[in-house]
C-alpha cells in the first residue's frame, strides 16, 4: 500500500510541475461576473474576511510546498526515443531518465520557470497583484545546485519572497517538458522537494517571523507526504491567531492513502480547494454517503473546525461545469465562461492558476463572489499558454 501511495504521489505532483495536476480547472475557468445561484437564502455569503479591501504589505500570503524547476524545450523524435518518451505523456523520472535533464539543457534552447502546485499558486497571486511585490511568501525544499541556482533566479523574477531549505543530499526537483509540434512529453523528477525540514528550517526564528507576518495560508495536499508536522505548526498558529488557513484536496490518493494526515490537519482549515474528482473521493472516504457534488460541499463544510469564529468554506470545480461553494447554511454556484477549445493550449496549470486567483483577493480581504471571479479569471489566462505562465499584466478587474 505505502509503496502504490507513494508512486500514485509522485505521478499526480509531477503533474502539478508546469503547473498543476488538472486539478480543478476547466479550459473553462471565468466568470464575467459574480453572478450566482443560490440553493438557499445567503446567510452570511460574503468572504470571512473583512469586506473592505485590506492593505496588501509584503508577506502577507504564505506558501509551502514542493517547488520544482520546469525546464521547457522544444524537442525531436531521435530525443523522445532515446528516452523512450511518447510524444504526449507524464510519467515520473526513472534510473534511465537520469541524463535527460542535463541533456536537454546542453542540446535545445529551454526556458526555465518556478513550479510546483503551491508555489504557481502564489506566483499567480503575485502576478494578480502586482503591487508591491514579496506579498506571497514560499517555502520548501531545493539542492545546492545549479538547477536550485535558477530555481531562486526564477522565483525572484516572479517577484514572491521565496526561502528554501537547501541541502546537498537530493538534487532540486525537476520537471521537463519535451514539446514536439502540438504535444508535450512530461518527466518528473521530485528529488529535493520531499526533503523539507520543519526543524532545520520552518522553526528558526528568521524563517518562523515570515510566517507570522502573514495573514493567509496556503498548503496544497500533496505536502501532507512530506512534512505533516510542518503543516500543523502553521495551521495551528493560523488557528490561534484568527487568520485564514486554505488548503488543496490535491488528488484522489490524498483523500484515500494520506486520510489520516488530511484529518489531522482539516479542523483548521478555513478555505478547502478541490475538483469534482477529489471531491468524490473525500466523499467516499468520510462515508458522506453521496456522490451530489453540493451535498458533498455541506457536509465538507460542517466537519469539525478548531477556530469557531470563522465557518469553513469549500470550493469545487467541476471542469466545464459551474463551480460549487458551500459556505454557512448556503451552497451557491458559480457559472464558468465559455471558451473556443481552439484557443486552449495547455490546462495543465489550470487548477493552480484558479487557487493563485482566489487567494489574491482573499488577501486583500475582499469578498468570497469576487475571489471566485478572480479564480475563474487566472485559470482562463494560463489556458491560453503553454505552462503555468502569463502575461506582463492582468487586465482583470
Amino acid at each position: 500500500m505505502a509503496s502504490k501511495a507513494k508512486k500514485q504521489r509522485l505521478s499526480d505532483e509531477k503533474k502539478n510541475t508546469e503547473s498543476s495536476t488538472k486539478k480543478t480547472e476547466s479550459p473553462t475557468k471565468k466568470t464575467e461576473s459574480p453572478t450566482k445561484k443560490t440553493e438557499s437564502p445567503t446567510k452570511n455569503a460574503e468572504s470571512p474576511t473583512k469586506k473592505t479591501p485590506a492593505e496588501l504589505s509584503p508577506n502577507s500570503l504564505f506558501g509551502m510546498g514542493n517547488p520544482l524547476l520546469d525546464i521547457i524545450a522544444v524537442v525531436d523524435k531521435d530525443f523522445l526515443e532515446k528516452y523512450s518518451l511518447k510524444p504526449n505523456d507524464q510519467i515520473l523520472a526513472e534510473d534511465k531518465h537520469k541524463a535527460l535533464f542535463e541533456e536537454l539543457v546542453k542540446k535545445f534552447k529551454v526556458e526555465y520557470h518556478a513550479g510546483g502546485a503551491t508555489q504557481n499558486s502564489i506566483k499567480i497571486a503575485q502576478w494578480m497583484i502586482q503591487e508591491p511585490h514579496n506579498v506571497g511568501t514560499f517555502f520548501g525544499c531545493i539542492g545546492k545546485d545549479k538547477f536550485g541556482d535558477i530555481l531562486k533566479q526564477k522565483s525572484k523574477e516572479a517577484h514572491i519572497d521565496a526561502h528554501y531549505f537547501e541541502q546537498d543530499e537530493e538534487p532540486t526537483g525537476t520537471c521537463a517538458a519535451c514539446i514536439t509540434g502540438d504535444n508535450r512529453s512530461l518527466v518528473a523528477n521530485l528529488a529535493a522537494a520531499n526533503c523539507y525540514k520543519k526543524d532545520k528550517h520552518l522553526d528558526l526564528e528568521e524563517n518562523w517571523k515570515l510566517v507570522e507576518k502573514a495573514k493567509v495560508y496556503y498548503i496544497a495536499g500533496f505536502f501532507l507526504t512530506v512534512s505533516l508536522e510542518s503543516i500543523l505548526k502553521v495551521a495551528k498558529h493560523a488557528s490561534e491567531n484568527n487568520k485564514l488557513f486554505c488548503m488543496n484536496l490535491s488528488a484522489p490518493f490524498i483523500c484515500q492513502f494520506f486520510k489520516d494526515n488530511l484529518m489531522q490537519v482539516l479542523p483548521y482549515v478555513d478555505v478547502l480547494f478541490g475538483n469534482e474528482i477529489e471531491a468524490a473521493a473525500f466523499a467516499k472516504e468520510q462515508d458522506f454517503e453521496t456522490e451530489d457534488i453540493k451535498e458533498i460541499a455541506k457536509k465538507a463544510q460542517a466537519l469539525p473546525k478548531d477556530n469557531t469564529k470563522r465557518q469553513r468554506i469549500v470550493v469545487f470545480t467541476q471542469g466545464k461545469d459551474e463551480t460549487v461553494m458551500g459556505q454557512s447554511d448556503t451552497v451557491e454556484t458559480f457559472p464558468v465562461l465559455k471558451i473556443d477549445p481552439e484557443d486552449i493550449v495547455d490546462t495543465n496549470g489550470a487548477g493552480d492558476a484558479f487557487v493563485g486567483g482566489f487567494l489574491s483577493e482573499l488577501v486583500q480581504g475582499k469578498p468570497m463572489h469576487q475571489c471566485v471571479k478572480a479564480a475563474h479569471y487566472a485559470a482562463n489566462v494560463i489556458i491560453r499558454r503553454a505552462g503555468c505562465t502569463f502575461p506582463e499584466k492582468p487586465d482583470f478587474k
